[in-house]
């Protein structure tokens, strides 16, 4: 068993741990991040009908041909923006913050100190 399997299993223990309390409504979406080596990526679900309300990833074209400096963490809070943005459009002000069992530091953070710029409530 390698370190990187040992960490994966700690994550999802937390990740487990973390979505026995919470779910989105269609009120109250779970805005959920994730985070691999290079991407991150924001979803918005309604866990009722189980339906994806809106995303925001770096891999949008959008994202990608932004010129703002200051590496993955800086593009990470420009993903909080656009999700919030697009939650804003579709009549969504508040959301319940799920951190997919990350750490809650770095661009996991940096994801929802953007929406919460972007004008969402959590």
């Amino acid at each position: 068993m390698g370190a990187l399997n040992l960490k994966k299993q700690a994550r999802t223990k937390r990740k487990k741990r973390i979505r026995k309390k919470l779910t989105g409504t269609s009120e109250r979406p779970r805005l959920c991040v994730f985070r691999s080596a290079k991407h991150i990526y924001a979803q918005l679900i309604d866990d009722t009908r189980g339906h994806t309300l809106a995303v925001a990833t770096t891999l949008e074209k959008a994202v990608k041909e932004s010129s703002e400096t200051g590496g993955k963490t800086a593009k990470a809070n420009q993903i909080g923006k656009i999700i919030a943005e697009r939650a804003i459009q579709k009549g969504i002000k508040r959301v319940v913050f799920d951190r997919n069992g990350f750490l809650y530091h770095g661009r996991v953070k940096a994801v929802s100190d953007g929406a919460r710029e972007g004008g969402l409530e959590f």
